[in-house]
């Protein structure tokens, strides 16, 4: 049995950054083995996967998955999506693939969207929502490419399409009324959601305070050690009523606070069985991680435990870049020792090294990268994207 704790337990650094690692499964090759089931199962554990529309290399979702299966392949995406329907798309933080179990926790998000649809879709007319929607009842699943007759307006932003129905289609699918059937790259196919999931009755939709729940312990499987930031992620509005959770769970002996060293300022917490044991990652094992992958996209917590400030320079002036325009961080065992600035020439069938730099003492590690640069140049180059 976990002994009682009063007081923080100290970890040390390095075992936090492992935690972490073991709770993301980046300690291991091939943590949830390989095909359909692998790609479910990844989606299921980490609780959402990116998606970003940048494709200098591979989209990050498909990387995502493949830095935990390494014969992951994109087809088995596209199966757990339109065909097995276990995830599904809708906004975490950013607009992600989410395991189907998990949908009721996004229900009252969708209940809102549609009762206050937000400055974005000011402009949406009712008569146009119910067009698209329409639409989609009588021909069944289809894209912003199927709709020829749209009037074509002005772009009224760099994101924006010229016909009206790309945004009624959008709120459609944020409100709760359409789910994304299929993609073919960023092309999205939309149905409606009950026809898509096959339902007599939509589920009921989990309470704010169940939500607030599932975070934390989303949270807690992901990442071992969480602190409210963390937890929270661009959410902040939710951060008292989870404190009053973990209050509840550190009475109740379920939850423990951690002062993790160096960085004590920091709230932390954790399972007592999680801190008690945690295997060393093998310290040969490379991934070149996405700039959106669970492990890095919390830049704050990513340098508080690697010591490693990722700076996201895509939107950077080229003459102010440190590391290139998509530079990659490069994990070996524990540490982050590169960030490449990578790109795939499809053309000439190559991956391209635009810049490498070291973190510390990184380049001991090269003939290691470079192996792994080529498998990945591999999967760059492999099957077309679904």
């Amino acid at each position: 049995m976990p002994r009682r704790l009063e007081s923080p337990v100290p970890v040390p650094l390095p075992l936090a950054r492992r935690i972490w690692l073991r709770a993301q499964r980046l300690d291991t090759r091939a943590p949830f083995g390989d095909g359909i089931d692998a790609t479910r199962a990844a989606i299921e554990h980490l609780g959402y996967v990116q998606i970003d529309t940048i494709n200098v290399i591979e989209r990050c979702h498909h990387h995502i998955l493949f830095s935990r299966i390494p014969e992951y392949r994109r087809a088995d995406l596209h199966h757990a999506q339109t065909v097995e329907k276990s995830v599904f798309e809708y906004w975490t933080h950013a607009l992600s693939y989410i395991p189907t179990r998990d949908l009721r926790f996004y229900l009252g998000d969708m209940k809102r969207y549609a009762q206050s649809p937000g400055n974005w879709y000011a402009n949406v007319t009712p008569q146009e929502l119910r067009r698209v929607i329409g639409l989609v009842r009588r021909s069944g699943p289809l894209s912003i490419r199927d709709i020829d007759d749209d009037v074509l307006v002005e772009k009224d932003h760099a994101w924006a399409s010229r016909k009206p129905s790309k945004r009624a289609l959008q709120l459609a699918f944020f409100s709760g009324r359409l789910a994304i059937a299929e993609r073919h790259g960023m092309l999205k196919s939309y149905e409606l959601m009950e026809r898509h999931f096959d339902w007599d009755k939509r589920p009921r939709p989990a309470s704010e305070a169940q939500v607030d729940e599932y975070l934390l312990d989303r949270a807690l499987r992901a990442q071992g050690i969480v602190s409210l930031d963390s937890i929270c992620h661009l959410s902040a509005s939710r951060k008292p009523r989870i404190r009053e959770i973990i209050e509840r769970r550190v009475r109740r002996r379920t939850l423990v606070p951690v002062a993790i060293e160096e960085t004590e300022k920091t709230e932390h917490w954790a399972a007592p069985e999680t801190i008690e044991s945690c295997p060393q990652t093998a310290p040969d094992l490379v991934h070149i991680l996405s700039p959106f992958d669970p492990l890095i996209i919390q830049r704050k917590r990513l340098a508080l435990l690697f010591g490693y400030d990722h700076r996201f320079e895509a939107y950077v002036p080229k003459e102010k870049r440190v590391h290139g325009y998509f530079a990659l961080p490069v994990l070996v065992g524990e540490e982050i020792v590169a960030a490449i600035d990578l790109k795939t020439d499809r053309a000439a069938g190559k991956l391209l090294v635009q810049q490498w730099n070291w973190i510390g003492d990184g380049a001991a590690h090269k003939p290691a990268i470079e192996e792994e640069l080529s498998r990945f140049e591999k999967f760059q180059l492999g099957e077309a994207e679904e």
